[in-house]
């Protein structure tokens, strides 16, 4: 039990749990050592406490036209102290790159190099304004020009749009930019054809922009179906949207076969670059006949990932759509580097953002690149494939990968490994993390049932490897074991707060905090 400000006895935060797996002593004030049992902020606050004391200003004139405010807004009053400690609290129930393997497939998580966060915050780079004149950026420009021309480089592609904000948003470019090529032409195609293993903004974003989403399935081996593919052609197809390597973390083998096949009909091809880190080095883009692609920087060039941004998506265009960016771009002349702000050729589909893509993440980026040169970032590729293939080759007799065969950048597993032993993937996932782990990206692709899509990336140690697949392999053969099912259905223990019911959390969130009421009060 704890006491309240009220002075009332309480038990620690619904949720949370004291005692160990095999039940032990709860501790007296509900925390676990240094795991400290944590209150909402709002909770903590008394009315009048505050961790500043400021006189009130003598002789103002009101300046505020009757709209001063009349009542409080319901920020919690705290000290100095309680403010440092809530968020240092919090901040350690945070898992991170930066503490252990992070195996999300899909998401890339790798390494951040603490130069690119040295350069990044360079006087006269990290505090440039977005007003400035040109003529006090011409670092800057030149910057994103140089970082323009790698990308291009590794991709073999003729232009780049800068501007997008993050991956999706980079597809919006894409489509965008194919949808102005197609109004150029006089050409109203309606149809997209996406994979079923495509990421899942890839159809939402054809949506956005009017399209029809026409699904194409897979084969037995994880790839685009041909045959599927080619009696879905028509006329009023516009683009096919394809991820390679696909979200199977595998190489469609017959890609320069689907461009052919979506060129010859009058479409475009879209590709998917949040995998770009598998092939970046070994394989240009262009060369397989696509149209355009997006990059996440944040996943090819190590820029912070994750809590909603800051991200960067730059989109490489081919020869047929180079016409067709978005505003503004950066041009090299006589007269120095400049932003091109109105396109006079009026192929331009306009403005994607108010300004100029993400600097910080361009720094970054690009800081990335000279860091490991043209062989190294090969290096790179080449070490991402090589760790998800030594970590399904480690456990493919005790796990069930989806596709026979050496893997990509992901090792991708089923669930059969756990048929008839009463545990599911959640339950192996959230045992993982008991282990001192993140898990795996689980239930996606939607096209392999119960999928654990693993991703170590390049950063990870063969130690590191080793002892994290002896946890996967610890855990698979408890699992099939047939005895520690309760054990499962109970994981994680060892953390704040144990399983939610996400069902519930999903569909009735509460997403804003209220004050208990007070029983007296509340009656009167």
């Amino acid at each position: 039990m704890m006491l309240n400000k009220q002075g009332r006895q309480t038990t620690p935060n619904a949720g949370a749990d004291n005692s160990g797996p095999a039940g032990g002593y709860a501790t007296i004030g509900g925390h676990k050592g240094l795991e400290h049992e944590e209150p909402l902020i709002f909770e903590q606050g008394e009315p009048g406490r505050c961790g500043v004391d400021l006189p009130a200003p003598a002789n103002v004139a009101e300046r505020l036209g009757g709209l001063r405010r009349k009542g409080a807004i319901g920020l919690p009053g705290l000290s100095e102290p309680q403010v440092i400690r809530h968020f240092v609290r919090l901040s350690r129930k945070n898992y991170a790159i930066d503490m252990g393997v992070f195996p999300l497939g899909s998401c890339t998580m790798k390494h951040n190099p603490r130069l690119n966060e040295k350069l990044a915050r360079l006087k006269g780079l990290g505090d440039l304004h977005p007003m400035q004149p040109e003529s006090t950026v011409q670092g800057a420009l030149a910057l994103i020009d140089e970082l323009a021309g790698w990308l291009k480089t590794l991709t073999g592609m003729p232009a780049v749009a800068m501007s997008p904000a993050a991956g999706a948003h980079g597809e919006l470019c894409g489509l965008m930019s194919i949808r102005a090529a197609l109004i150029a032409r006089g050409d109203a195609r309606k149809r997209i054809l996406a994979p079923e293993s495509a990421h899942g903004t890839n159809p939402a974003t054809a949506a956005m922009c009017g399209y029809t989403v026409d699904p194409i399935p897979a084969t037995a081996d994880g790839r685009v179906d041909l045959e599927a593919l080619r009696a879905k052609l028509g006329p009023d197809v516009a683009a096919i949207m394809l991820t390679n390597p696909n979200t199977c973390g595998l190489f469609e083998r017959d890609i320069r076969q689907v461009a052919d096949m979506i060129h010859s009909i009058g479409g475009f091809f879209y590709c998917d670059g949040a995998n770009f880190n598998a092939i970046v080095g070994k394989v240009r883009p262009g060369d397989l006949g696509i149209d355009a692609m997006h990059i996440n920087l944040h996943k090819t060039f190590s820029t912070p990932h994750g809590g909603g941004g800051p991200g960067s998506g730059p989109v490489v265009l081919s020869d047929a759509l180079k016409d067709f960016v978005p505003l503004p771009y950066v041009i090299h002349d006589a007269n120095g580097y400049r932003l091109v702000e109105q396109d006079e050729s009026g192929k331009s589909f306009g403005r994607m953002k108010g300004f100029h893509g993400q600097m910080g993440m361009f720094i970054r980026a690009l800081a990335y690149m000279l860091s490991h040169g043209g062989d190294g970032l090969k290096r790179v590729a080449e070490d991402a494939v090589l760790a998800a293939n030594y970590v399904m080759a480690s456990c493919d007799d005790v796990m069930s990968p989806a596709f026979a065969g050496p893997c990509m950048h992901e090792a991708l597993f089923d669930d059969s490994f756990l048929k008839d032993t009463g545990v599911s993937t959640l339950d192996y996932a959230k045992a993982l993390i008991d282990e001192g782990y993140h898990p795996m990206t689980v239930y996606f692709p939607l096209v392999v049932h119960g999928a654990l899509l693993v991703e170590p990336t390049e950063s990870e140690s063969k130690d590191a490897l080793d002892h994290f697949i002896m946890v996967l392999r610890g855990l698979a053969e408890r699992a099939q074991s047939k005895q520690a099912a309760d054990y499962f259905h109970g994981a994680p223990y060892l953390v704040p707060r144990r399983r939610l019911d996400e069902t519930q959390a999903a569909r009735k969130p509460v997403l804003r905090w209220k004050p208990a009421q007070d029983n007296k009060a509340a009656a009167e």
